[in-house]
């Protein structure tokens, strides 16, 4: 066994590698060497650390000194003043560290309210080096279940610690794996749903970057729960790490006898295949995911039959998303008890979060249910940039809605999400400020609602449609009276009757953006403005006369032709030529021109 006196850990994560962690790494190795180090350090690529707005991260322990958006060219001095001279780099620091005292992440603001189950191991291990998850009791749950437990021993446990689905609605794990279980059949499948696809979702893919034997292990606890010997991972295949590193993962397993033939000499075989989805938003819905697993047109089916009957070519079916998956084998080596005594009292444990959008710490968090939306965005989340002033929160993506100021201290589980017209989904987080247009923002999400539709269903593929035109209509400035009631009357009618919970959910930002900001839709309505200033067609440029000293420099560069007068004399704007392009106003050294 190797020892070494210092390791080095370089985030291996999408947000961070997109920054150039993989040079820093191979940087870092080859500087170590030239130093002479290479038998006292070793250099670890691990998965995300969660801070993605410092990325890329590289942290030196045992010391654990946090260095923050480090440059190849930065590797070299790392090297040469803390590693060989001992003599921290104070510049790379994270600003929040504490330089004086104990190191550890738990001194940022960003992880001291964390509690990390789903990305305990993010950020810590080597995903592709199997030993490294097993040096942290991978794979013990797999052996316990396999030589202590009976199946119903296993789900007996999951409804016992109260762990619900962590990708939409928030149904029971345990009764879920009892209905597949109480379905008769030789052949049953385990189905993973890692098509994490609402716009600024990141989650589910930084655990298989990170954590990616975590996912296999809790499948095969799930294949021996229902009786099932046969599982897929079902991923985008726009997340090409996440991708290699599950291949990698299931090889390594399949070498160590964790998967495939007779697992742990208990008799119980169990083989996993990854099938890469194309990038059909629809195919998180799990009916078409499994048509999609089939080979069959990503589609929603009616239900029921619900895939706990039938499923994946017609057998008893059980699907969960990888956050749900990756709480399961903790849950079975510390108990039902210690994940139940977290959370609230009808929602247990932890949630993960991507946080994003207008807000200072982007990044992944994981919480536990019942902390507020305040303490996420203010504590964790560092608060709003610029001193701008928070205005809404959208969570649950495309399927979610628009939290105001007024929830702020609403606990976030699923039944509180829920009464406020929002919801849990799979934990997108995307936060907005004064100016952002909430009527825009409900567009956007209907925009791509309607891009992703699969047309299958009448309420979805044309309602979305109308409700889209009508937002569009009104953001363009050309909004009638009664549009406000079409909207909510078209909503209320596809939420009802779509066949998928995709498309009853797709009216909800428009929906829930009325019922809080009914005011800046009427705005744009009656009175033809855009309260945040944000709408290009209700934008209105004027020169201020008081100001204006007749240079003409914002005649010069108008490429409508739109101003005139005469030098040195306030000029004019045209309303009816001007195509609002902001040159004049970029142009004007007086500050002249004002936008309303």
């Amino acid at each position: 066994m190797d020892l070494y006196r210092a390791h080095v850990l370089v985030c291996g994560g999408t947000g961070c590698h997109s920054g150039g962690s993989s040079d820093i790494l191979a940087s870092m190795e080859t500087e170590i060497a030239k130093s002479g180090l290479d038998k006292e350090i070793k250099v670890v690529k691990t998965g995300c650390f969660g801070l993605c707005e410092v990325g890329p991260v590289v942290i030196v322990y045992p010391e654990g000194t946090f260095y923050s958006r480090v440059k190849v060219e930065d590797v070299p001095e790392i090297v040469s003043e803390h590693l060989l001279k001992g003599r921290k780099v104070e510049r790379l620091i994270y600003k929040e560290h504490d330089k004086a005292g104990d190191q550890s992440l738990e001194n940022i603001s960003f992880y001291k309210s964390q509690v990390r189950i789903a990305l305990r191991n993010c950020g810590v291990i080597n995903p592709e080096n199997i030993d490294e998850y097993i040096a942290l009791d991978g794979y013990a749950a797999l052996g316990k279940v396999l030589t202590e437990m009976k199946p119903q021993d296993v789900i007996e446990t999951l409804k016992a610690s109260g762990l619900r689905g962590r990708g939409g609605a928030g149904f029971p794990t345990g009764m879920k794996l009892q209905f597949c279980a109480n379905v008769p059949g030789d052949e049953k499948y385990v189905v993973c749903n890692a098509d994490e696809g609402d716009p600024g979702a990141f989650m589910d893919r930084s655990v298989l970057e990170g954590d990616p034997h975590a996912v296999l292990e809790a499948m095969a606890i799930e294949g021996y729960a229902i009786g099932a010997h046969t599982g897929y991972i079902y991923c985008r295949a726009e997340y090409p790490i996440a991708v290699k590193r599950l291949g990698i993962a299931i090889k390594q397993a399949k070498e160590y006898g964790l998967l495939g033939k007779n697992i742990f000499d208990s008799g119980f075989d169990f083989d996993i295949e990854v099938r890469l989805g194309a990038g059909a938003f629809v195919c998180g819905e799990e009916t078409a995911l499994i048509a999609s697993i089939e080979g069959e047109r990503g589609e929603p089916r009616p239900r029921p039959p619900f895939p706990a009957n039938s499923g994946v070519f017609r057998k008893p079916t059980n699907v969960n998303n990888v956050e749900t998956l990756a709480n399961i084998p903790r849950i079975i080596l510390k108990g039902a008890d210690w994940f139940a005594s977290m959370g609230t009292e009808k929602c247990k444990g932890t949630k993960v979060f991507a946080l994003g959008g207008k807000i200072n710490n982007t990044g992944l968090v994981e919480i536990p249910m019942g902390t507020t939306l305040r303490e996420i965005l203010f504590d964790i989340g560092g608060g709003i940039p610029n001193g701008k002033k928070f205005k809404a929160a959208q969570t649950g993506g495309p399927s979610g809605g628009c939290i105001p100021t007024e929830h702020l201290d609403t606990p976030i589980d699923y039944e509180s999400l829920t009464a406020i017209g929002s919801m849990m989904g799979s934990g997108g987080l995307i936060v907005m400020d004064e100016d952002n247009c909430m009527v825009d923002v409900a567009r956007f999400f209907l925009d791509f609602t309607v891009d992703e539709s699969c047309g299958k269903c009448p309420p979805c593929r044309i309602g979305t449609k109308r409700m889209l035109e009508i937002l569009e209509r009104i953001v363009a400035g050309k909004g009638k009276p009664g549009d406000i009631e079409k909207l909510e009357e078209l909503g209320a009618m596809i939420k009802e009757g779509a066949l998928c919970g995709l498309g009853k959910t797709a009216p909800n930002p428009v929906l829930s953006t009325i019922k809080y900001f009914r005011h800046e839709y009427e705005a744009h309505i009656n009175d033809k403005v855009c309260p945040a200033g944000h709408c290009k067609a209700l934008k209105r440029y004027t020169i201020l006369t008081e100001k204006c000293v007749g240079c003409s420099a914002c005649a010069k560069v108008c490429p409508a032709d739109a101003i005139s007068g005469q030098i040195k004399s306030p000029y004019v704007i045209d309303q009816d030529k001007c195509i609002k392009c902001g040159a004049c106003i970029e142009k004007c050294k007086f500050g002249a021109i004002e936008v309303k």
